[in-house]
């Protein structure tokens, strides 16, 4: 056996572009010394996002949850939100940093995203806004939560930190709702080893939000509001443009993937594969199955199991943030108020995918399901 197959497979593995392409961005950051606070790179790279996400305004942060957190502030968001258990914590904690009170409401047992059929009852006097997902960058039901949020005045602030060049019907899906915000993690599609960014629609907010995220300063002596320090820098924003380059191929060779974990999975009873959506491009962040009582081992078993063959798969999302101990006490948390959320969390799991990932690795993550 060669020794990159006894290697561990991890879930994901970022991809990187070759580093002899690097190094003369890095020779004009060193020969420029300007480091932050928005270079060169920092400009080239937002112009260039927009053109590739088919987006008007977009701003550029050091990483998604601040994103996240200025959105909300951006918006003027108080009182309470709308949003999803189903999600990576981040999503949650932007809105207790901002004082706002997370209201979980049940998810589509297709899509895993918020279900609109929920949230109408789950609004109050103190509602200000709704913060769906779209889970593993599947989109959320834009149309029926635009209906909702304008019928009962409430803003939308989508977190679309897996939609990285999603599109919907042929329109990218960040150009929904009042704000989007991608995150450029490592572990993300695309990524700018950390780094993340808000789509919004206008000027006026493209200004707002970039005083934001400069400590609200309008020049040098003026702050005009209560900002932090979000910037993205030139390193980040140098991979960035960089990355862009070889996206559409990364994204090819993961759909090459989930496609062949499609084809090899799909008789396995008790195993239940992902699908793509009608009208939906997608990006193929993830590639998640359910386990159910007709496969011989329940999903925390695989789990551990593929992880005694070094595979480490993820339990996303598992445990649900509504039972984080910061939050099991709210009302939308408690016991059985989130049958299909917490259904799904005790099923889900996400196989490794990433473009180095290899037909011999894949081949023995299948080998363990049809030997069962």
């Amino acid at each position: 056996m060669s020794s990159s197959n006894k290697k561990p497979t991890y879930v994901t593995q970022p991809f990187l572009p070759p580093l002899d392409e690097f190094i003369p961005y890095l020779e004009q950051i060193w020969e420029e010394k300007w480091l932050t606070n928005q270079g060169k790179f920092h400009q080239e790279f937002e112009n260039a996002l927009k053109d590739y996400l088919g987006v008007k305004y977009i701003s550029l942060f050091c990483n998604g949850t601040l994103a996240l957190i200025t959105a909300l502030h951006a918006l003027g968001i108080k009182g309470e939100v709308i949003t999803t258990p189903f999600s990576f914590v981040a999503t949650t904690h932007s809105l207790w940093w901002n004082n706002i009170k997370p209201v979980f409401t049940d998810i589509d047992p297709v899509t895993y995203n918020l279900d609109p059929s929920k949230i109408e009852a789950a609004v109050t006097p103190a509602t200000t806004a709704i913060m769906p997902v779209h889970v593993y960058g599947n989109p959320c039901d834009v149309e029926a939560i635009k209906e909702i949020a304008d019928r009962k005045g409430l803003k939308v602030i989508y977190d679309a930190c897996h939609a990285f060049g999603v599109r919907l019907n042929g329109e990218s899906v960040l150009n929904f709702g009042d704000l989007s915000v991608l995150s450029f993690h490592a572990t993300k599609v695309f990524n700018t080893f950390e780094g993340g960014a808000i789509v919004c629609h206008d000027e006026s907010m493209k200004k707002k939000i970039d005083l934001l995220k400069n400590f609200g300063f309008t020049d040098e002596t003026t702050v005009i509001d209560t900002g932090i320090n979000a910037k993205m820098n030139e390193f980040q924003s140098a991979l960035g443009l960089l990355q862009l380059k070889y996206t559409d191929k990364a994204i090819s060779i993961r759909k090459k993937i989930t496609e062949y974990y499609r084809q090899r999975l799909r008789s396995i009873k008790g195993i239940e594969t992902n699908k793509d959506l009608p009208g939906v491009i997608h990006n193929y962040a993830y590639f998640t199955i359910r386990i159910n009582n007709d496969f011989p081992f329940t999903r925390n078993e695989v789990y551990e199991k593929l992880k005694e063959k070094s595979i480490f798969t993820r339990r996303y999302f598992y445990p649900l943030i509504s039972r984080f101990p910061v939050y099991r006490d709210l009302d939308s948390a408690l016991p059985g108020k989130l049958p299909v959320s917490e259904q799904i969390s005790e099923e889900i799991l996400c196989l490794p995918i990433f473009p180095d990932l290899t037909k011999d690795k894949i081949d023995k993550i299948i080998e363990f399901f049809n030997s069962r």
